[in-house]
């Protein structure tokens, strides 16, 4: 499982806006190889936003970044004169996953030094 998440900062007079651009563009992730699920997470806070996505593997989202689909849904529409500066993007394999019936850690250990690709 790998995670995807890019925070925004959306100028609190334009997160109707915000919400508006996301629900009308094509995503096209069900087409993507992969893909689990996605969501956009509205904060606690005026103007803060988490586009979320969920991924087989680090080598499926990364794929999809240089695929055709990422390249369409990322070209529709303008979104910089909603935000109040660019989206901060973190990368993230699960450590412990937790459900109602079961509990699961990780077999691998971080890396020292790493740094994750940046798109």
């Amino acid at each position: 499982m790998y995670l995807a998440m890019n925070r925004f900062r959306v100028k609190p007079d334009r997160e109707e806006q915000w919400e508006q651009i996301w629900k009308q563009r094509e995503s096209y992730l069900a087409e993507v190889p992969g893909f689990v699920q996605f969501m956009l997470l509205r904060g606690a806070d005026a103007g803060d936003y988490i586009s979320f996505s969920q991924w087989e593997s680090p080598e499926a989202f990364h794929a999809w970044t240089r695929s055709e689909s990422f390249r369409l849904a990322h070209a529709q529409g303008a979104i910089g004169e909603v935000l109040d500066g660019p989206p901060v993007l973190g990368l993230y394999e699960p450590v412990i996953t937790e459900t109602p019936t079961s509990r699961e850690f990780a077999q691998t250990q971080p890396q020292p030094g790493r740094q994750g690709p940046r798109h």
